[in-house]
């Protein structure tokens, strides 16, 4: 098995073992829930060799199983019950225990990852060497989080078991937000492959007047930031509204700089991920993740910061793309 498959492998395993754990507390939605997203990681490799031999059911299969999720996210029955009194006097004196110490396993993770994306591909045994950029990444993000999770294990002294517990309980505080990013990631594909950037490019010919870069540079701006709000992602964005308005009005039409409209035009789009919740790693995860009663909470506190954001960033669009 390559490394980069070991790591889907691992995550199914992980979700899995998850999904008993809600089964054995009697949650049978959220058993089911993240029961069938375990099928799915673990069986991907089966869906795409059988999609290459021309079988349509096993990836048929895969679509009930994503139908099959958002029914029992719709449901509502993901919610878990409150935290008992016991159990949060514990988690908050351990850390008052810990203070700043908490953080360390959470900083493993990025520096770990920086750290390992630079060693493996001088490591010939397992066959690091060989990976792709994108598998090295995929690796060096697993291996990164397996040295967080011992040394999370080592610095709060908590037995190995309360791994899948607290796995559990988080992504039980999570919901389907946690499969957010994913599902946004895909989204970003679809939209490409179904030529949006070009049904985008006839739509701003006929809404706005081409030959003013004012105009086009606007509605640059303005797309880059809605789609962004619709996808939860700029990287998503970016190639749809690059397509439909930066290259055939800005760039090739009116001479924009291609290396500021792309560097600033990205950069616009991320005003749009502070104002949605689709951006759920962002904004989404943390309200979950700090029971803030508002789930709303963390964009509401955003939202000036996005539209002085947007001014500046429009601003220096005009300033240097046309210079």
């Amino acid at each position: 098995m390559a490394n980069a498959e070991a790591v889907y492998w691992l995550c199914g395993a992980l979700l899995a073992a998850c999904a008993l754990h809600d089964l054995r507390a009697r949650r049978y939605a959220a058993a089911a829930f993240w029961g069938i997203l375990a099928l799915v990681f673990v069986g991907g490799d089966a869906v795409a060799a059988a999609a290459a031999r021309g079988e349509a059911l096993p990836a048929q299969a895969t679509g009930l199983g994503v139908i099959a999720l958002g029914a029992i996210a719709a449901s509502g029955r993901l919610r878990r019950s409150a935290e008992s009194a016991t159990d949060r006097t514990e988690r908050l004196a351990s850390a008052a225990r810990l203070g700043h110490r908490l953080f360390l396993p959470a900083l493993t993770i990025p520096f770990g990852t920086l750290a390992f994306t630079l060693l493996l591909p001088h490591v010939g045994a397992g066959g690091f060497d060989r990976l792709d950029r994108a598998e090295i990444t995929l690796v060096a993000l697993a291996l990164a989080c397996a040295c967080a999770l011992l040394f999370a294990l080592r610095l709060t002294r908590a037995p190995a078991r309360a791994v899948v517990a607290e796995t559990a309980r988080l992504l039980d505080a999570l919901s389907w937000a946690a499969l957010l990013p994913m599902l946004l990631a895909t989204l970003g594909g679809v939209f490409a492959a179904a030529g949006v950037g070009e049904a985008i490019a006839h739509l701003a010919a006929a809404a706005i007047p081409v030959d003013s870069r004012a105009a086009c540079l606007v509605a640059y701006a303005l797309g880059m930031v809605a789609f962004t709000a619709i996808m939860g992602n700029a990287f998503a964005a970016f190639p749809v509204m690059t397509a439909g308005i930066g290259l055939p009005l800005l760039i090739g039409r009116h001479h924009a700089d291609p290396a500021a409209l792309g560097a600033l035009g990205m950069l616009t789009g991320y005003c749009g991920t502070l104002l949605t919740p689709m951006a759920a790693n962002f904004n989404v995860v943390p309200a979950a993740l700090l029971e803030l009663s508002d789930p709303n909470g963390v964009i509401r506190a955003q939202w000036p910061t996005a539209l002085g954001l947007f001014a500046i960033n429009l601003a220096l669009l005009f300033l240097f793309a046309f210079r």
